[in-house]
């Protein structure tokens, strides 16, 4: 069996003069073309789909006096990247973010009797200085 053979495997020649660069993609997007639209910049285009949208709920309404806005989030967002959503759809830079993911719930129906799960997700606290605020619609 080759597959599991002890013999070390030889190391192809390097060809000579080619070297690897790392490069990153850019998308059109970001660099303002044709897709970026009308007043949104083609950063915060592609930073919308992270903040999915702001909870209003009584508990995120006593944050709200002290400079801390709650919002839903996508579940693959991270501090970073919420904090650029933030600064680029608000215009205000946050002093921290803390996130908190939602279990997922088990429910029933009570007329059926049929069983179900309600899809966990994602929230970010987003503090900002004193004195900030972000009008949420």
């Amino acid at each position: 069996m080759a597959l599991f053979s002890r013999t070390p495997k030889k190391d192809l020649p390097a060809q000579a003069g080619t070297t690897k660069v790392a490069t990153t993609p850019v998308a059109a997007s970001a660099k303002g073309g044709p897709s970026s639209g009308g007043k949104v910049s083609g950063i915060a285009k592609s930073l919308a789909h992270i903040l999915r949208s702001p909870r209003i709920t009584e508990k995120a309404s006593m944050h709200m006096e002290r400079s801390a806005y709650v919002f839903d989030v996508t579940k693959e967002a991270n501090k970073k990247q919420i904090a650029a959503a933030v600064f680029a759809i608000y215009k205000v830079k946050p002093r921290k973010v803390a996130i908190v993911n939602i279990k997922p719930k088990n429910v029933r129906n009570m007329r059926t009797g049929k069983s179900g799960v309600k899809g966990g997700g994602k929230k970010a606290y987003v503090y900002l200085n004193i004195g900030e605020t972000i009008t949420v619609t």
